[in-house]
């Protein structure tokens, strides 16, 4: 994984972090915060990027299966097990970096 980042800026709605489940296991999975979750400040999950436009894009992503696809699963399969396990999930196949 990668190294950990302090934490700048709490997860608010719309801020973009990685995610992992102890420290220092951050990899490629990150989410968007979709409400208050600043609860996971302390847990050391520190925000890299924020949605600036197009949140409702983001509302509109699949969310019915919440966290139920194995990271361990995603690790060693990718997206033959996400594709064959979730059918109807979404997958962002395009993201900019403006300035």
């Amino acid at each position: 994984g990668m190294a950990d980042d302090s934490v700048a800026v709490s997860n608010t709605r719309g801020r973009i972090a990685f995610a992992f489940t102890e420290p220092g296991t951050r990899s490629t999975q990150v989410f968007i915060s979709m409400g208050d979750n600043a609860r996971l400040d302390t847990q050391g999950f520190a925000p890299f990027g924020t949605v600036i436009a197009g949140m409702a894009t983001v509302e509109a992503i699949n969310s019915e299966y919440q966290e139920k696809p194995s990271q361990q699963y995603i690790g060693e399969r990718g997206n033959a097990y996400l594709r064959t396990a979730f059918p109807r999930l979404d997958y962002i196949k395009t993201a900019y970096i403006v300035e």
